[in-house]
């Protein structure tokens, strides 16, 4: 089953369940979903409907700090519990070990030696960890690695 159909017969579930919350999460990312479809005037492969997923959790984070600053626990709260949601039908996250040996890994294989080189190891890493790790987190565990 592909991941278009798992949000289909988990909206089919949830609808049953009385899971509300989780219901209008589904049914956004389903039309976001939906919305590519259209432009691409195709069905979207699982990578990207996981892009989306991913567009969608990193909105949330952003907004998520944002009402932090402005103090808007209520929305902070909403904003944790749709990223929850989402996150169950994206691969597990990387663990910091896990995401240091794959970095390392990378910057053996483009011969990096520097910061300068670090445009050539996101290029490469950012494929491998696509969907399991933060942007900023791999960024900043590059940098850790580069000297």
């Amino acid at each position: 089953m592909n991941l278009s159909e798992r949000l289909n017969e988990d909206m089919k579930a949830l609808m049953k369940s009385g899971d509300k919350f989780a219901l209008t999460v589904v049914r956004m990312i389903r039309s976001a979903v939906k919305n590519a479809e259209i432009d691409a005037r195709r069905p979207l492969s699982d990578e990207e409907v996981m892009d989306i997923l991913t567009r969608e959790v990193k909105q949330r984070r952003d907004a998520l700090q944002e009402f932090e600053k402005a103090g808007r626990e209520d929305l902070a709260d909403q904003a944790k519990a749709e990223v929850e949601v989402i996150q169950r039908y994206m691969p597990q996250p990387l663990t910091e070990a896990e995401l240091t040996r794959i970095v390392e890994e990378t910057i053996q294989e483009v011969g990096a030696s520097s910061k300068a080189d670090m445009g050539k190891v996101m290029s490469a890493l950012m494929p491998k960890v696509k969907g399991r790790a933060d942007g900023k987190q791999v960024n900043a565990a590059v940098q850790r690695l580069l000297v």
